[in-house]
């Protein structure tokens, strides 16, 4: 049962029951006012015999105590019959036809007419009441002697004071009862209420305690179908989810000490380079003037890679919390790439990295210029720094599946250890551990490369080519249009 549904039958049950217990005090109310008004008292209860059951029972008696010559038999019921007669108010008359022998109870004088004519007309058995005098008459007769048994009672006055009480009673009572039924009722319906309620917040806040006390793998178990069910769902999604967070936070802070890391082990090499050459020139070193401009030529040298290494970091920081202010249009990736060949081509075959192209589709993306070519060029210069023959071949090819456009960039150089494929795109990651070779570079290449693929909503991952090099994929997505 839902809360809703509990609510439903609490606020239905708290009309009904306290309406039931309510009309039930006001019957009865009702019946002890009638019972006043009838009776003349509030104390005359329902079953209380009327004065015709109570004479016919005197009668009986009497009739009995005529029949004993036992002394004490007779005495016994006439204490008997006292005791009815004092409880009913009632006087008893034994008579025969020449006198009244017996008389007992209450003294009653009868100075009403008509009530006397009413008696004197009773021959054998009946009952006659007048003005607030009931008068039962009943004959027997016993050893052939005729008696007659009459028994005289006074009815009780009404009393408008009574009455007033009474109802006063019965309002009080009638109060009373609804406070009572209207209370309790309350306080049950509120345990059938929050019994349901109970349960879920003690398992719930259970778990806030745990979250917060850094139980992260912790999971609210509830298999109940109710409107905390739901929230139990999410609790564990937002516990998975915080987790998944702290993990993040984790990792981030590795990176970020790698990263201090990274460029402190970068920069030290050329700056510790350049402060040797500048300490060679001022001692005097160098002495001739061909001597000191190759000094002044290798400082200029590791200046140029600092000043690089620099410009890298600054854009990849700025790459980090999204400010690098691209301006992407659509770009024909085939014209893009035979561009950049044609303007940097016979530069890196100079230095021994010879540029192949094959299966150019004319396919066009949404990306911003600069940072396409900023993502050849630093795979190029990758593949340049790494090569390990007196010429390398660096192929460039492009082909369409479903709705992207697959960049290919491969090399014939030494490759990646199959280890270190996953962590290529880190920043200040090299696949030597001691990065004994800084001059090959900053290690923020492939990572600035990372992020342009990720902002472009692409994928890019890295493979050994099976004769040996690197092959790197580029996945973006398609424009409708093709240029």
């Amino acid at each position: 049962m839902t809360i809703k549904e509990r609510l439903y039958i609490s606020n239905t049950l708290m009309i009904i029951v306290p309406v039931v217990i309510t009309a039930i005090i006001a019957v009865a109310c009702l019946e002890i006012v009638w019972l006043t008004m009838i009776n003349g008292t509030g104390l005359v209860l329902k079953d209380a015999p009327p004065f015709y059951n109570a004479s016919q029972k005197i009668a009986a008696i009497t009739e009995t105590f005529l029949n004993t010559t036992d002394p004490n038999e007779q005495a016994k019921q006439i204490k008997l019959l006292e005791k009815l007669l004092d409880q009913s108010s009632l006087s008893l008359i034994i008579s025969t036809s020449d006198a009244e022998r017996y008389h007992f109870g209450k003294e009653i004088a009868l100075n009403d007419p008509q009530l006397l004519a009413a008696m004197a007309a009773l021959n054998n058995e009946g009952i006659v009441t007048s003005n607030g005098h009931n008068y039962y008459a009943h004959q027997t007769e016993i050893s052939g002697t005729l008696y007659r048994i009459s028994i005289l009672g006074q009815q009780l006055e009404d009393s408008p004071h009574l009455r007033h009480k009474v109802l006063i009673l019965c309002g009080i009572i009638l109060i009373f009862g609804i406070f009572l039924s209207v209370l309790f009722t309350n306080k049950f319906l509120i345990k059938f209420v929050f019994q349901k309620i109970e349960r879920p917040l003690n398992i719930l806040t259970n778990g806030v305690r745990q979250i917060r006390d850094g139980n992260l793998e912790y999971s609210i178990k509830y298999d109940r179908k109710d409107e905390f069910a739901p929230v139990c769902e999410d609790f564990n999604d937002m516990a998975v989810r915080l987790k998944k967070s702290v993990a993040l936070l984790q990792q981030q802070e590795v990176s970020r000490k790698e990263l201090l890391a990274g460029i402190s082990h970068d920069l030290r090499s050329p700056l510790t380079a350049i402060r040797a050459y500048v300490e060679g020139l001022l001692e005097g070193v160098a002495r001739t003037p061909e001597a000191q401009r190759n000094y002044l030529e290798t400082i200029k040298t590791k200046a140029i890679d600092i000043d690089q290494m620099v410009a890298k970091i600054f854009l990849f920081s700025k790459m980090e919390i999204g400010e690098n202010w691209d301006h992407p249009e659509v770009l024909n990736l085939a014209a893009e790439i035979k561009t950049l060949i044609n303007a940097v081509g016979r530069e890196y075959k100079e230095k021994g990295l010879e540029i192949t192209v094959k299966n150019l589709l004319s396919v066009a993306v949404l990306a911003d210029p600069n940072s396409f070519r900023r993502i050849l060029v630093n795979i190029l210069d990758n593949s340049l720094k790494y090569k390990n023959k007196a010429v390398g071949i660096f192929t460039i090819s492009l082909h369409q599946e479903n709705a992207y456009v697959i960049l290919t960039l491969s090399d014939d150089g030494p490759g990646v250890p199959e280890e270190s494929l996953s962590r290529i795109f880190d920043p200040f990651y090299r696949s030597d551990p001691a990065r004994q070779n800084p001059h090959k570079g900053s290690g923020l290449g492939l990572a600035i490369v990372f992020k342009i693929v990720s902002q472009l909503d692409g994928r890019i991952v890295a493979k050994n080519r099976k004769n040996g090099g690197l092959t790197i994929e580029i996945k973006l997505p398609l424009q409708e249009a093709k240029v």
